[in-house]
C-alpha cells in the first residue's frame, strides 16, 4: 500500500512539474528572443543572423535581438547559450568554426553535442584562399613559388586558433612545403580589414564575405576550398583544379537552443526557420551573399545533428594529430 502511494505521489509530482513546462511552451514566445552570434558584427555569421532574425521575429510575433559575443574562436558566445535557461529565449547561431574546430582546441565549459538542442541547418558556403591586392602573383602556382623563394614567411590571418582557416593553413604548409606566420583574429571582419589594408598577406575566409572585395579589386582570390566550383563565383577555380587536391574545407551554419528546450518550442523554431528560408526575399538576400540554402530534408534538427557529429568525427583527429592548441 505504501509502495503504491509512493508511485502515485511520484506520478502526481511529475504531472505537476510538467504543467508549467507545457504552459510555457504554449505561450512561447511572449517576450523578445536573443540570438547569440559568436563573432563580431560585420562578419558573415553576423550578416546571416541579422537577415533571418528579422524575418523569424516577424513570424513569431516577437523581436529577435542579435547579441555579438566574440572571442576564443566563437566558443565564448556558444558558452553564453550553454549557461542560459532551456526555455527557447536564447538561441545560438553558430557554424563550423565555433562548433567543430574551435571546440577541439579550447578548454570549453560545455559539451558541444550534449548541451545543445539542434534546430536547423541554415546554410552552406565555402572558404576562399585570398591575398592582399598588391601581391606580385596572379595564381596559386605563382603564389606557392613566391612563398618558397621568400625566406620571410608570409603573414596569414585566421579566425582564431583551431579555426577552419587555421587547420587549412597547416594542411597547406604540409602539402606544399611552404611556411606562413599565423595571425589570429577574433572574427572574419577584423581579419578582412587588415587584409584589405595590406597589413597581412593571406587568409582563408568565407567566400561570401570575401567576394565583394575580390570583385572590387581590393584583394586577390587564389581559389575556393571546395571540391567543386562555388556557385557564388563560378569563375574562381578550386585548388584541386590548380593541382593541389585534398584541401577542401567544409563551411556551414546552423541554429541551436539549450539542451532541454521543450520539443514543442524546438518544433516551432524549426518550422519558422523552414518558412524563413523559403521566403523568396530571404532566399535572394542569402544567395546574393553567397549562401546556399539546403534542401528541405536537410533543414531538420536530425540532419543538423548528423552533419555536426560527422564533422567532429572527421576533423577532431586531424586537429589533434597536428597538435593545434590554444595558447
Amino acid at each position: 500500500m505504501i509502495a503504491r502511494s509512493l508511485i502515485f505521489l511520484g506520478l502526481a509530482t511529475a504531472l505537476v512539474a510538467a504543467v508549467p513546462r507545457a504552459a510555457a511552451a504554449e505561450t512561447w514566445p511572449n517576450h523578445p528572443i536573443t540570438m547569440v552570434v559568436p563573432f563580431p558584427a560585420g562578419g558573415p555569421t553576423d550578416g546571416l543572423g541579422r537577415i533571418i532574425a528579422e524575418r523569424m521575429g516577424r513570424a513569431l510575433g516577437q523581436s529577435i535581438i542579435v547579441d555579438n559575443v566574440s572571442g576564443a574562436g566563437g566558443t565564448l558566445g556558444v558558452a553564453k547559450v550553454a549557461r542560459a535557461p532551456a526555455d527557447g529565449y536564447t538561441l545560438s547561431i553558430a557554424q563550423t568554426t565555433s562548433n567543430v574546430f574551435s571546440v577541439a582546441v579550447y578548454n570549453v565549459p560545455y559539451d558541444v553535442l550534449a548541451d545543445f538542442e539542434p534546430v536547423a541547418l541554415l546554410s552552406t558556403s565555402a572558404l576562399m584562399m585570398i591575398g592582399r591586392a598588391d601581391l606580385p602573383t596572379s595564381n596559386l602556382r605563382e603564389l606557392i613559388a613566391s612563398l618558397k623563394a621568400n625566406p620571410q614567411p608570409a603573414s596569414y590571418g585566421t579566425v582564431g586558433v583551431g579555426s577552419p582557416g587555421h587547420v587549412w593553413a597547416h594542411q597547406f604548409e604540409t602539402l606544399t612545403g611552404v611556411r606562413v606566420q599565423l595571425i589570429p583574429y577574433r572574427g572574419a571582419a577584423p581579419a578582412m580589414q587588415d587584409l584589405v589594408a595590406g597589413r597581412i598577406d593571406l587568409s582563408g575566409l568565407e567566400a561570401s564575405s570575401s567576394l565583394p572585395y575580390v570583385q572590387g579589386g581590393k584583394i586577390k582570390a587564389f581559389g575556393v576550398l571546395t571540391q567543386s566550383r562555388w556557385p557564388g563565383a563560378p569563375d574562381i577555380p578550386t585548388l584541386d583544379e590548380q593541382g593541389l587536391p585534398g584541401l577542401a574545407m567544409p563551411y556551414w551554419t546552423g541554429l541551436w537552443g539549450k539542451k532541454g528546450t521543450p520539443p514543442e518550442i524546438v518544433a516551432k523554431l524549426n518550422a519558422v526557420v523552414v518558412e524563413t528560408m523559403a521566403d523568396p526575399a530571404i532566399t535572394k538576400r542569402l544567395t546574393d551573399l553567397g549562401q546556399q540554402i539546403p534542401p528541405h530534408d536537410q533543414q531538420t534538427p536530425q540532419a543538423l545533428d548528423a552533419l555536426h557529429r560527422a564533422a567532429i568525427e572527421k576533423w577532431w583527429p586531424i586537429i589533434r594529430a597536428a597538435n593545434i592548441k590554444a595558447d
